[in-house]
């Protein structure tokens, strides 16, 4: 029987049960109509009751505390569909059943996430608008043939807070499955979720060829101030309507072989295969991992994703923490055509929709190679009920080139060649035309890595002949593909060697003494200084002109290594993965996504009854028009100490996306990563241990050749 751990999410039963009492809760202690659900999850428990449960110490030498009673706990998120209002609701878990702890009323102008049912709805209802058809029948599209992907609203003060929107963006699709991103249309819906009406429709202006570069067709980027109707919308593009593209680019083989001339799959791959005869090497107890000394648990999170929990590593039978939870908190999109309706293009994928309802279900052989093990995910449908996703989660181990190796160059000498193998624990998540690959990555140097990969089909606008948007990339006739940010908000909640952590700064400079002085002669000195970062604050990388490379580490006070005489910790690295918000920070996005303007943030973890830290943009996310109160901006105001303290780091990584014609159909992965990286943690290489096997399936691709030991 698998061991249940408290931080486990929760199951289908659970969410239809306790949805359930939310229900009776409403129907005998409220005046509230009818409801639909927006989310249920797990209200996360104590984390030094987490830690007491699981035998893990709070500090370097300590017992674990004594364990106390955990009560389960769960969060919703509904709205009243006959006033569009939106209440939170906890409830626990008793021994009568699930009952309602508190029912609140949230704020006017706060809306809990856009649902998927949302999405899918926005997309009849926009089909079925008779204003729709009638702008799409004029360009040559039928009703049928109208598709519509529903996205946030973004920022609009021309509509009210209150309102629950969506904005559809069109497309045509002239067969089953070709790729409707192929066939942009010339115009945009606005939608409303609660009332189920298109609200608006609105065309963009158009960029004229000049002399001295394209030039916009109206006077200004700015929104119109008052709503108009599509005929006022169309008359001040000052543009004729531009027919959707026909030209099909299709990413199924199938559809391929018919509409593109002389398509045929290439011949020459030979077949690859990933082997273990004798199976994997990690095991799986329930929710809780284990390989090759690291321990975790792994949850399912409906906004977050894949979520990591209570890492450990056992360092010759001392079992040391090093994570307590690390989770894709928050990411935007900020798209850089600054002309209406197009500014309005900046997704918040984490807090507007749900990272992890909109995980794909994986195919084994796909998306995940070799021997896997999966695991679910489940989250709650409007009306109470649970959708579940199989194999959401993958887990399975891979070959990662060399992790040591050395040769003694002297006649006789040995060589030894020490195969890195690292365990992935990956999920991949689908919003519209982009796709996400998250993989968690486990090394057994005791370095962990979050490796992001971006793919998919861009985010797409029609273009008349011969137009060229100075903001974006004609990556096909009459498709334009505006330029972008992907920008990544990772939460990192450390425990290394304990709760009590401090965040070091180190500032690698060249020495300051000249060429020629007694102190630098030779003029190649260079120092690394460490900086405690001793209140809540925002970091950032010094100017690149001061020549000064900046890097951080988590460490613990409470623990020294025994020879290098520095605090145990763990260093944060980010490869490719470095980025500035290019959105002005008193812009629109720029006043939302805070977070995005620097590259570290650190604050205290601060736990409450109804939720802590959680969210560097803010619980409630879509429509906001300013930066929360409760976001990462406002946490660090506070500039408590957190030297030697329960912390929370966040790291801002990201990609610049100017598109190229190669991105286009669909583009080839982009990835960056994010590495924790042992530093003076251990005594030495931790990886000194791991067998140095000569695979014996390994053969010579040409049989002149003659294969040698590689130890």
């Amino acid at each position: 029987m698998a061991t249940w751990h408290p931080l486990d999410s929760l199951t289908p039963t659970e969410i239809a049960d306790a949805c359930l009492a939310i229900r009776k809760y409403i129907a005998t202690d409220t005046d509230v109509q009818a409801i639909k659900f927006v989310t249920c999850y797990l209200a996360p428990p104590p984390k030094k009751a987490v830690l007491a449960y699981l035998g893990i110490p709070l500090a370097p030498g300590a017992k674990p505390e004594e364990p106390t009673p955990i009560t389960r706990r769960a969060e919703a998120d509904i709205i009243d569909i006959v006033n569009g209002r939106a209440y939170n609701v906890f409830v626990s878990l008793k021994e009568s059943g699930w009952t309602v702890d508190t029912f609140d009323l949230l704020e006017d102008g706060l809306q809990p996430q856009i649902s998927v049912e949302e999405l899918i709805h926005c997309e009849t209802v926009v089909r079925q608008d008779p204003r729709v058809q009638e702008l799409a029948k004029a360009v040559g599209v039928t009703p049928e043939q109208i598709y519509c992907d529903g996205w946030s609203i973004g920022f609009d003060t021309r509509f009210s807070k209150t309102e629950r929107l969506q904005q559809g963006l069109l497309f045509a699709r002239f067969s089953r499955h070709d790729n409707l991103y192929a066939h942009p249309m010339d115009f945009i819906a606005i939608f409303n979720s609660n009332s189920e009406e298109v609200l608006n429709l609105e065309f963009a202006p158009h960029y004229n060829p000049s002399p001295n570069g394209p030039t916009l067709s109206v006077t200004s980027t700015e929104p119109p101030p008052t709503l108009a109707n599509a005929e006022e919308s169309l008359a001040r593009t000052n543009r004729a309507r531009i027919p959707p593209p026909r030209t099909s680019f299709d990413f199924l083989p199938d559809l391929m072989a018919t509409t593109q001339p002389n398509f045929s799959l290439r011949t020459d791959l030979k077949p690859l295969h990933i082997i273990q005869p004798e199976g994997v090497s990690f095991k799986l107890n329930g929710t809780q991992l284990e390989w090759q000394n690291w321990k975790m648990h792994i949850s399912f999170h409906h906004r977050e994703g894949l979520v990591l929990s209570t890492v450990t590593y056992n360092d010759h039978g001392e079992v040391r923490p090093v994570l307590y939870r690390m989770s894709l908190a928050e990411m935007v999109v900020p798209y850089g055509a600054p002309e209406a309706p197009h500014a309005r293009k900046f997704a918040f994928d984490v807090g507007e929709y749900g990272m992890g309802v909109m995980a794909n279900e994986l195919t084994l052989g796909c998306d995940c190679v070799g021997q896997i093990s999966y695991l679910p995910g489940a989250f709650v449908k409007h009306d109470g009920t649970t959708h579940v996703i199989e194999n959401c989660i993958c887990i399975h181990e891979e070959d990662a080139g060399v992790l040591w190796k050395h040769t003694d160059f002297r006649p006789g000498g040995r060589a030894q060649t020490v195969r890195r193998r690292r365990l992935v624990v990956s999920m991949v998540c689908t919003l519209a035309n982009y796709e996400y690959i998250f993989n968690y990555q486990f090394y057994q140097d005791g370095t962990v890595e979050l490796e992001i990969r971006l793919t998919g089909v861009l985010q797409v606008y029609v273009a008349a002949d011969g137009e060229q948007s100075p903001y974006g990339t004609v990556v096909a006739p009459n498709v334009n593909a505006h330029y972008h940010q992907h920008i990544f908000s990772l939460r990192v909640d450390p425990m290394v060697d304990g709760l009590n952590n401090t965040l070091i700064e180190t500032d690698i400079a060249p020495s300051p003494f000249p060429t020629g002085s007694a102190a630098n002669f030779a003029g190649n000195a260079f120092t690394a200084t460490d900086k405690v970062v001793s209140t809540e604050s925002a970091r950032e990388y010094p100017d690149k002109s001061t020549g000064i490379e900046r890097r951080w580490s988590i460490v613990n006070p409470g623990r020294k290594h025994y020879c290098s005489g520095k605090d145990v910790g763990y260093s944060l690295g980010i490869k490719g993965g470095a980025i500035e918000l290019l959105a002005r920070p008193d812009g629109w996005v720029g006043r939302r996504a805070e977070f995005a303007r620097k590259p570290v943030w650190v604050c205290r973890e601060v736990e409450e009854a109804k939720g802590g830290r959680l969210y560097p943009a803010g619980k409630y996310v879509p429509q906001t028009r300013d930066t929360p109160a409760d976001s990462i901006g406002g946490w660090v105001k506070g500039e408590k100490s957190v030297e030697n303290e329960d912390i929370l780091v966040y790291l801002t990584v990201g990609v610049t996306h100017i598109p190229r014609p190669e991105d286009w159909p669909v583009m080839p992965v982009e990835h960056l990563s994010v590495t924790l990286k042992p530093q003076s943690f251990f005594a030495t290489n931790p990886s000194m241990d791991v067998p140095g096997v000569q695979d014996k399936h390994s053969v010579p691709a040409s049989f002149s050749s003659e294969a040698t030991s590689c130890h």
